[in-house]
């Protein structure tokens, strides 16, 4: 009998292992978007300050900022869905400024029906915060580029089209506000943290494991009796 319970026993152990050491590895993930979120909250809720020379996305994603220049006309519309201003389009122009040169700003959103409406280009000054969105899934199409609708953010493509530096200011307040568009700034509830969920599941198949496991020894002892 000892023999037959041999492998169960190996299998359940080993897959019980698996399952837990997946659970507190999930664990361990949670604790580190936790500290993620925590750190762009922090970012976020900072005073302001002026574009660094270089941006750069390990250093300054989030990072509050002050820019002053003037948006060229030059504009990227991207659809975007679910926001709290509606469905729309995400506009992306190219924004000229003094010190920094050409960089992109994320001014909020432009309602479907007002595609056609002109851009303002007074010169204004843009708070809000650095990002290197990249919005892109498997199933994302290209850009249609004859009508200037992209369906996903994404900082190297964008600034190519545009001739910008990679940089994007997402636009929480500007002097010079335009009238088409509503400010979409940044928050941390755009920050999926789902690693809970898999803590559950992957504790929950280990237990199951376990349950199973049991199972199999109980019907091989009864047959062996």
């Amino acid at each position: 009998m000892i023999r037959s319970l041999i492998f169960p026993v190996l299998l359940g152990a080993v897959g019980t292992a698996i399952l837990v050491a997946l659970g507190v590895w999930q664990i361990q993930r949670l604790e580190w978007k936790k500290g993620v979120i925590a750190e762009a909250e922090a970012q976020l809720a900072a005073p302001p300050v002026a574009l660094p020379a270089d941006p750069a996305e390990e250093a300054h994603e989030y990072l509050a900022v002050t820019v002053t220049g003037t948006a060229t006309g030059e504009e990227l519309h991207v659809l975007t869905s679910g926001t709290a201003a509606g469905t729309g389009y995400r506009v992306i122009s190219a924004f000229e400024t003094a010190d920094h040169g050409r960089i992109m700003v994320d001014h909020g959103l432009l309602r479907l029906d007002d595609k056609a409406l002109p851009p303002q280009t007074d010169t204004t000054q843009i708070i809000g915060n650095l990002l290197w969105p990249d919005d892109r899934t498997s199933s994302t199409p290209a850009p249609d580029l004859a009508n200037n609708i992209w369906f996903a953010r994404d900082v190297a493509p964008m600034a190519e089209a545009l001739g910008t530096r990679p940089v994007m200011v997402i636009a929480r307040t500007a002097s010079q506000p335009d009238p088409r568009l509503t400010p979409l700034p940044i928050d941390t509830a755009n920050i999926r943290n789902d690693h809970l969920g898999y803590v559950i599941t992957w504790f929950g198949l280990a237990i199951v494991w376990l349950g199973m496991t049991g199972l199999m020894i109980r019907r091989i002892t009864r047959r062996t009796d």
